[in-house]
């Protein structure tokens, strides 16, 4: 790895059609694309396949690859570890719909939120009926290729996979071989993890990383270099590794009113961090 490849997550377009934001991410200079599967996107059973089948071909006339597809996940409408049966059999249903939906657009990576327990509900509890829902989960994903990719986040989001190595954990100890880790940089940060540490102890579990940049007290998802988030020795312990992934850059809803200006400046910004780490 002596360079990187951008991708973006579409989620910043929210305010934008599927195909609108696609033609926005080339012109500012991404290689890929990370489709965000909540409306005004890719929701379920939202999109026909003819619907499905055209946006592929606009995605691969533009240039780009698809990188990897987000369930829309955080805080509603998924719980993955819920101590309701009904919910969290829901809750998987959910993400095996994106999961096709995810093979239908050619994307490999499928990325999933641990989620919170609810008040009374033990951790351990919140454990076990996790990894039964990412035990289903990788089974059916395996049927259709497809990796799913654990995304640690701080307290605000989970009480259950706070850091990557916890993820590892997770991962290693439910037996898939498709089921890795999605190291999110921004939450690392507030969680205090050390990521060149923690992207040499990943390996080959490491199957994407999100980019995005804060102060160090909550995940902001800021256009990396407008927080302190230190980005070129990210690149160079993921050079050390050999990766070969994207890099999507995951901004915040503050960003959708307006949001060519941020995504252009994140391609500006990691370009520069770039050079800086291999020159």
């Amino acid at each position: 790895m002596t360079s990187i490849k951008l991708s973006l997550s579409s989620f910043v377009y929210f305010n934008f059609p599927l195909s609108e934001a696609i033609q926005r991410t080339v012109a500012a200079g991404y290689q890929g694309i990370d489709i965000w599967g909540g409306r005004p996107h890719a929701y379920r059973h939202d999109l026909s396949e003819m619907e499905i089948a055209a946006l592929r071909r606009q995605i691969e006339t533009e240039g780009l690859a698809v990188v990897s597809f987000i369930p829309a996940q955080f805080r509603y409408p998924t719980s993955l570890c819920s101590p309701s049966d009904k919910v969290r059999k829901e809750s998987i249903a959910y993400i095996q719909d994106s999961i096709q939906t995810a093979a239908a657009f050619g994307a490999p990576v499928v990325s999933v939120c641990p989620g919170h327990t609810l008040y009374g509900q033990r951790v351990e509890d919140g454990l076990d009926r996790l990894r039964d829902s990412l035990n289903s989960i990788a089974e059916f994903a395996a049927t259709y290729k497809i990796r799913i990719a654990i995304e640690p986040a701080d307290k605000y989001e989970t009480d259950l996979v706070n850091t990557c190595l916890d993820g590892l954990v997770m991962a290693q100890g439910l037996e898939h071989d498709n089921l890795g880790v999605l190291l999110d940089n921004g939450h690392a940060q507030v969680v205090g993890e050390d990521v060149p540490e923690t992207i040499a102890n990943l390996k080959e579990r490491l199957f994407h990383v999100h980019i995005d940049d804060n102060h160090g007290q909550r995940d902001q998802h800021l256009v990396p270099g407008d927080g302190i988030f230190n980005f070129v020795s990210m690149l160079k312990a993921l050079a050390k590794v050999d990766y070969r992934g994207y890099l999507c850059a995951e901004l915040e809803w503050g960003y959708t009113i307006d949001p060519d200006p941020p995504v252009h400046l994140t391609v500006e910004r990691m370009t520069r961090f770039s050079k800086e780490a291999f020159a």
